[in-house]
């Protein structure tokens, strides 16, 4: 199931033809779900920008860090240079070190010369806490994983509970993996900017659908008017309500989601910056505030302008788009983000894991079957 399917669409830009980040010509996603027993529910997502060698060609990038609760790691790099050196490998938050470890080696691979007469290699691995549904104490996830979910990337792919979301919740309900994309026109031709997100995040009951309405998952089933149970997951009406809901009161918001951003618009680093901080935007549209203990990063980058780890010339020409027409990549971003959550939650099953944990799918509240 997909938000689109699931009547949960959103917002008035086009979407591209799969709605999905890889509407971004040679954009590629792989996932490797890890599902051990009853108490692994884990996994790596990969997020490939071009089919070449990203440490010889690496594409212009960016990251806005809305929230910083995060052991995300190859930020600080990217924030000086501006340009990805690898993948972006996501995963939970105990698995950053062994997936870095995965696209150290990939790189040293393809380019022996890293570390010794070549400059040594900025890994990104960003992560979420899966841990009320998989034993993160476990460190299940290894480099085979990581490697796996690269060999896996391709334009077509899964989204809900697989690869990095496999145990992942949003807003009490389960969450994971959800992509969106949106089409733009500039002076005659059409562009992409496209969303993943890992949807980690929100407190039960802040989640706001489309056409306003409030939802949080039910403690149980509700009752029916003949006195039979309800179906599993069933709404009472005080669970799927208008506005006028109550809120979640003082519970934190704890969690994260992370957003990588793809797009075929020529930008350069600072416009990128501010593109990945419209995210924000779509996950507030979604019920989100970015609270203490939530940690929300987004990633941005662009397949037009590269920048060649030995350039033949001092001076590298680019092109980037003129600073007034940037309002439509905002909208962009924000559109296509708030959707990718949704296609997270409308995708994700019920899931149970470590020490009998439960997360129901939206789907199923929304339906009642």
């Amino acid at each position: 199931m997909r938000a689109r399917t699931s009547r949960l669409g959103c917002g008035s830009l086009k979407p591209g033809a799969r709605n999905a980040i890889t509407d971004v010509p040679g954009v590629r996603v792989g996932h490797c779900s890890v599902v051990q027993g009853a108490t692994i529910r884990t996994g790596v997502t990969a997020v490939v920008p071009h089919g070449g060698d990203l440490f010889r060609d690496k594409p212009v990038a960016a990251a806005a860090v809305l929230n910083g609760f995060g052991k995300s790691i190859g930020l600080i790099q990217l924030a000086e240079l501006g340009v990805l050196e690898t993948p972006i490998l996501l995963t939970n938050t105990l698995s950053v070190g062994v997936c870095g470890t995965a696209l150290i080696r990939r790189a040293i691979a393809a380019n022996p010369a890293i570390g010794r007469e070549a400059p040594t290699v900025n890994p990104l691995v960003a992560e979420c806490n899966d841990g009320f549904l998989n034993d993160i104490q476990a460190l299940a996830v290894t480099e085979a994983h990581a490697e796996a979910a690269l060999d896996a990337a391709a334009e077509s792919f899964a989204s809900g509970a697989v690869g990095a979301g496999t145990g992942m919740s949003c807003f009490g309900f389960k969450g994971g993996i959800g992509t969106a994309s949106r089409r733009v026109s500039l002076d005659g031709s059409s562009y992409h900017l496209g969303a993943l997100v890992l949807a980690n995040f929100g407190r039960a009951g802040d989640l706001r659908l489309p056409d306003g309405r409030r939802v949080k998952p039910p403690t149980e089933a509700s009752p029916t008017a003949s006195g039979a149970a309800a179906p599993p997951g069933a709404l009472s009406a005080a669970e799927i309500d208008p506005p006028s809901m109550p809120d979640a009161g003082d519970s934190p918001e704890t969690g994260s989601c992370i957003v990588v951003l793809a797009t075929d618009v020529p930008l350069d680093h600072r416009q990128l910056g501010r593109v990945a901080r419209r995210a924000g935007v779509g996950l507030a549209w979604c019920g989100a505030f970015w609270g203490h203990g939530s940690g929300d990063i987004a990633v941005a980058f662009t397949t037009a302008n590269r920048m060649p780890a030995a350039p033949e010339q001092a001076l590298v020409p680019q092109t980037v788009l003129a600073e007034g027409r940037i309002d439509r990549l905002f909208q962009a971003a924000a559109e296509a983000t708030q959707e990718a959550v949704l296609d997270a939650l409308a995708a994700a099953e019920t899931m149970e894991g470590r020490d009998g944990h439960r997360r129901i799918g939206l789907r199923h509240v929304l339906t009642g079957s």
